[in-house]
């Protein structure tokens, strides 16, 4: 998801250099969206990760 998140920055940087406001507009969107989603999907199964797996090794 990290790597969609980059290439869409990418899109929007290149974009924005040529002057495709809207289309780098919108991929700027998708990649903070998508960066923001792996972020909590990583917060989320850190901390299950820390108190699920005690658990079950106890």
């Amino acid at each position: 998801m990290i790597s969609w998140a980059l290439t869409f920055l990418i899109i929007a940087i290149v974009s924005g250099v040529l002057g495709f406001s809207m289309v780098a507009g919108v991929a700027a969107t998708i990649a903070k969206v998508l960066f923001a989603l792996s972020l909590l999907l990583f917060i989320t199964f850190l901390v299950l990760g820390y108190t699920i797996f005690k658990k079950v090794v106890k």
